[in-house]
């Protein structure tokens, strides 16, 4: 089995070229495979392999006291997750272009996935202010699963939100809102810059999705979790599941549309297949 982590942290990073060349070097010699993004801002990784290469990279990672309380997500697979190792050096971890949000000097609230869960038991948070949860990443990934009776922007990329968040904050008064992503990256900037706008009461689900899926399981979530690696999707059991995204469009086709015959592995799925009928092909 291998174990596939991913982590992040928000704190300023300098020595970034040094860093990569490190990184790389140890992920190699561990016959590691994902993507660590090294940024100003902090760092995020994907990082697939057997435990007994994980556990001495972690920690390594955790010996660099900046790095020291990194927290984790796992999930297994018979697989590594990724196809090669790749350590890159970006401006943004996640890019939203709003360069006064620094989450490293102060975070937006966040909520726990087993007091979340126990909001959506109960239908209130614990003041008795209805909660309304915020999907923050993009549509394709919204597609494949998400939180009951979520709201749901059809963002095409995280540098829309701002813009569509500040539009609609009349929405959300006298409400909790409950801000979440696959694993806490986005949903943290996003309320982070919901605070700077106005609204009064907002929480990040702490760890995204995933944790919530480690923690308490799919209870108010229908479907799978789209993640960027060859899994495609996880279940709430933290399994890969049957979708695939077409090697074409990239769209994410599901088990029911992997057998339409427009799908053809490597070359073509319904998706595509429909945008050419619409564009007269």
């Amino acid at each position: 089995m291998h174990v596939n982590i991913a982590a992040y942290k928000f704190i300023t990073l300098d020595n970034l070229e040094e860093m990569r060349a490190q990184y790389l070097a140890l992920c190699t010699e561990l016959g590691l495979k994902g993507t660590v993004l090294l940024t100003p801002e902090g760092i995020n990784m994907f990082v697939s392999g057997p435990r007994e290469a994980i556990d001495p990279y972690l920690a390594w990672v955790r010996s660099d006291a900046r790095l020291a309380d990194l927290e984790v997500k796992e999930s297994l697979s018979t697989e590594q997750s990724h196809r090669r190792m790749l350590v890159r050096i970006k401006k943004e971890i996640i890019t939203m272009r709003m360069p006064l949000i620094k989450p490293e000097l102060g975070r937006a609230p966040s909520v726990e996935a087993k007091t979340l869960k126990r909001w959506l038991d109960q239908g209130h948070d614990d003041a008795g202010k209805p909660v309304v949860m915020v999907d923050t990443r993009n549509d394709f990934e919204v597609d494949v699963g998400t939180f009951d009776n979520t709201v749901d922007y059809r963002i095409r990329k995280f540098t829309e939100f701002p813009e569509v968040i500040a539009a609609h904050k009349d929405d959300f008064a006298g409400k909790t809102v409950v801000t979440f992503c696959t694993g806490g990256i986005r949903c943290e900037k996003a309320a982070i810059h919901m605070q700077n706008i106005g609204y009064d009461n907002v929480y990040q689900l702490e760890g995204g999705i995933l944790k919530y899926f480690e923690e308490v399981g799919g209870d108010h979530y229908t479907g799978d979790c789209f993640v960027f690696d060859y899994r495609t999707a996880l279940n709430p059991k933290l399994e890969p599941t049957e979708t695939v995204q077409c090697f074409a469009c990239r769209a994410v086709v599901t088990p029911r549309q992997q057998l339409a015959p427009e799908y053809v592995v490597g070359k073509s799925c319904p998706h595509c297949a429909g945008a050419h009928a619409a564009a007269g092909h």
